[in-house]
Parts: structure tokens; C-alpha cells; sequence
């Protein structure tokens, strides 16, 4: 599972770096894509640093 979690992790990163500037250049409706996938991108890293760090977090 550590492979998948640091797929998460990579995978959110690139979202963040190709969002980020693209949120700014592209036209109107497109910005708001750009914008969600920084937030989705975000989101996966962190979520997948957090099982990196403590693997059984969400097993209850």
C-alpha cells in the first residue's frame, strides 16, 4: 500500500504544480477546472501523506 500512497502524494503535487499557473492563464470557464484540480491535488497529497505517516489512521 506504501506504493499507492506515494502515488497519491506525486500525483497531487503535479496537480498543484500544473493548477496553479494554469489557473491564471487560461480563459474563464477553464480557470475554474484549473482551480478545483489544485484543491483535488491538495487534498491527495495530504491525505496521502497522512497514510504514509500513520498507515492504519481510518481503521477504526
Amino acid at each position: 500500500m506504501q506504493i499507492l500512497y506515494a502515488a497519491m502524494i506525486v500525483a497531487g503535487v503535479a496537480a498543484i504544480a500544473w493548477g496553479l499557473p494554469a489557473a491564471h492563464r487560461l480563459q474563464r470557464p477553464f480557470d475554474i477546472l484549473a482551480a478545483l484540480l489544485v484543491l483535488a491535488g491538495t487534498a491527495a497529497a495530504l491525505l496521502g501523506a497522512l497514510l504514509t505517516a500513520v498507515p492504519g489512521f481510518f481503521k477504526g
